[in-house]
Order: C-alpha cells, then structure tokens, then sequence
C-alpha cells in the first residue's frame, strides 16, 4: 500500500503517466527509481527535475485510515479494486473509500444529470434508480444537487447500494446540504474519491471526478441536462472508455433536455423505462460478474441478486428461441429448461410461441 502512495504523492505525475510507467515495470521498482534513480525512468529531463514526492500526504492517508474502522484506502493492485476502473487510461491508483465496501462488487449504471433540475427530471431519476436497483445494479453518481442526489436517495430509500463518487477530499462534503445524504448512502453503500483528504472543493476537480463515475459504471444515464451541462462531460467520458450511454428524452422548451437530445442524436440510446437499460446491459452484467468471481472473499450473495444472471442476460425483450439461450449461455439444455423454467416462475422471462421474452420483474 505505501508504494501505491508515495507513487501517488509525486507531484507532476499524473495517473495517466503512471499507468504509463507501470507498464514498464512494477511500483515497488517505479518507488524505487522515483525515490533513488530518477534519471533510470523513461522521462524527459524537464518532467524529472520538476518531480518532488509529498510524504506528509502519505502519512496523511495512512492516519486518515487508521481513525475509523469504515476508513478504506485500496490500491490499484488490491482485489477490492474496481475491475471496470482498472481499463480506463488514467486509473486513480489509490482509492479512499467510506462505507460498505461490499458495495464494490456490484454491476453499476451511471445516473446523472442538471443541478437545477426540473420536478419532473428528479421524479425520472428517482423512478429509474428504484427500478434499477431493485434489479440488481448499483446506481453511481456524483452526490450532487439535482438529478445526482435523487438517485442516491432512492437507493438510500429502498435499502440498495449506492456509490458517490467525489470531487473533493473524502471528508469533505459538497455541497453542505447533503451532510445527511452524504452519512445515509454509507449505511448500505460508500463514498469514495481519489483526492486526499484535505482537498477541498476546486473547479479543476470535478471533471476528473466524472471519469470516475463513468469508468465504475458499465453505462452512463443522462437523465436531464442543458447544452452545457457537466452531465455531459460524463457521458462523453462513457463513449471515450467504449461504455454505454443513455438518455431520456423530454420537451423541447425550457432548454432542460437539449444536452440530453444531442446524445440522442449522436447514438445514446432512447431510455423510457428501465428495461431499456436492461437490453443493453443485460450480457456486459453476466460479464462483469465473471470479473468479480476472481475475488474469492466477496459473497456471491452481495454480488448481484439477478437469478441465473448470465442465462438471463441470453434472453431479449423479443421472441429468443431456446436454442439462442443454449448457444449464448454455454450451457447444457437440460440446466437451461431447469432455470428457464425458475426464472419464468419468478416473472423474469415468459414463454412464447417460438421461445422466450424477457420481461420486466413481476
């Protein structure tokens, strides 16, 4: 772990170049040369002499982490790391997380949106977050005002995991007004940000807080927001790390849905109820649980509550012949009629003249 934060601590050394460099070699030998051989890495003569490592931030995380028992610092190398996270570019290589780590395993969307919400954009999110999450995804978001805090607060209504992702030191809380948000979303999920934590709330932060929201999350919904909106950034950050992105479409007055209408036009799919996010997340879902498996002290339990998740991910809301689920499932025929059958007595799937269809959970 503290080879993960003095890398981290060195001042001109973004996550991008490190990830760069750890391509080359392993922190413990990137440590090394940055604390005793710097001329040895593979940087220009000007980044090198600009290079300073901070240790009084490295004693900071390791004090942060040691005051409360719900204080988690986890590393890029750590198996608790997002796998998701991990594929981006510019990976945060320590993470300062709060809460219920268990809340990590989850398959997550994305649910963002205008601080300045309209009535009806927050009623959006709150219906599409309960209805996702009562599927089995955790919903990620940025905590802030607008459609962000409707979506953790359905999560926190419900009892289901979410995930707030910062742009500010991990105890400071942005805006102030989510002081009891910020506390509730820690009960059932967490609160984790890449910034030590003595950073307060600067401008420059946010966006690369965004890439975050959108690299843990294997979509990105843009519920409401204006040409101009931050939302935005996410969702291009989303197209950027090849995720998928969705958008709800809405009235052409009041300019709340025009950010929202140009992803549309530029290939977010139309979200009218979440069984359109479903369709396309279904199969990355039965994916993204394959990756988790490899964390062997992690619950499956905790993991996802979708039955039979990766057959279910085999069936389409259109007719899907049993053949089709074989073939996609890998599995035998007769475990699939066995499950298929389950998952039909449990309002999954209906069968049909031809097949099976998958619809929403009665």
């Amino acid at each position: 772990m503290v080879d993960w934060l003095v890398v981290s601590a060195v001042s001109g050394l973004g996550p991008a170049r490190i990830q760069q460099l750890l391509m080359h070699m392993d922190v413990d030998d990137l440590r090394q040369r940055l604390e005793h051989e710097r001329q040895a890495l593979p940087l220009s003569d000007q980044l090198l002499h600009s290079l300073s490592i901070d240790y009084q931030k490295v004693d900071l995380a390791l004090e942060w982490q040691q005051y409360s028992s719900e204080n988690y610092l986890i590393c890029f190398s750590d198996p608790l790391y997002p796998p998701l996270l991990k594929q981006l570019s510019d990976p945060p290589m320590v993470l300062f997380v709060k809460g219920c780590l268990e809340a990590l395993a989850l398959p997550y969307l994305a649910i963002v949106g205008s601080r300045n919400a309209s009535p009806g954009g927050l009623q959006v999110a709150y219906q599409l977050a309960t209805e996702m999450s009562s599927l089995g995804f955790g919903i990620c978001s940025g905590m802030a005002m607008g459609i962000d805090g409707a979506a953790h607060k359905a999560c926190v209504d419900h009892n289901k995991r979410t995930i707030a992702v910062l742009g500010t030191g991990i105890d400071t809380v942005y805006p102030r007004r989510h002081r009891q948000l910020y506390e509730n979303i820690q009960q059932q999920g967490c609160i984790l940000s890449e910034f030590w934590p003595d950073i307060g709330p600067f401008a420059g932060n946010f966006p690369k807080r965004n890439r975050i929201i959108s690299g843990l999350s294997l979509g990105t919904l843009v519920v409401e927001a204006c040409r101009k909106s931050g939302s935005l950034i996410t969702a291009r950050l989303a197209m950027e790390q090849g995720r998928e992105v969705f958008a709800v479409p809405g009235s052409i007055l009041g300019g709340y849905h025009q950010g929202c209408h140009d992803l549309l036009r530029d290939g977010a799919k139309l979200v009218e109820t979440a069984a359109d996010i479903v369709e396309e997340l279904g199969s990355l879902t039965a994916f993204h649980l394959e990756e988790l498996k490899l964390c062997h002290h992690i619950q499956q339990s905790d993991i996802c509550h979708l039955p039979f998740s990766s057959l279910l991910a085999s069936v389409g809301y259109e007719t899907t012949t049993i053949d089709a689920v074989v073939e996609h499932s890998g599995k035998t025929i007769d475990l699939v009629l066995e499950q298929m059958l389950e998952l039909e007595l449990q309002g999954w799937v209906i069968a049909v003249p031809g097949g099976y269809v998958r619809v929403k959970r009665s």
